[in-house]
């Protein structure tokens, strides 16, 4: 099956419990229609460059999933379907990255930044 990672933005009011409820629930949804969730982070409440919706927060929440086409559209119409859903992105890949993901590393574990003066 192809392998997909999605980035979801949820509204600023919710709790972090709420928005972590939510990546529960389209988990289920995408194991209902035959797909697998390989991995999820929440990776919190974050400032946005522009307002959306009137919000300038929101609550960031990263999947990576194993699953049919069919599956992973069903799971964006519900998406964007749902209320507390600002924004949501789905990138196919080839593979997924072994470990946290740079959002979630430490400052000085990622690689690549030039140092500060």
């Amino acid at each position: 099956m192809p392998l997909y990672e999605h980035v979801m933005i949820a509204r600023q009011d919710l709790s972090s419990a709420q928005a972590e409820g939510l990546i529960e629930h389209f988990s289920a949804i995408l194991a209902d229609n035959g797909g697998k969730v390989v991995d999820s982070e929440y990776w919190g409440l974050k400032t946005m460059a522009y307002k959306i919706n009137k919000n300038r927060k929101g609550h960031y929440a990263f999947m990576k999933t194993d699953a049919p086409a069919t599956a992973v559209q069903e799971m964006e119409r519900l998406m964007r379907l749902h209320e507390d859903v600002m924004r949501v992105l789905t990138v196919k890949v080839d593979k997924h990255d072994e470990g946290p993901s740079v959002q979630m590393q430490k400052r000085d574990e990622r690689d690549g930044r030039r140092e500060r003066r």
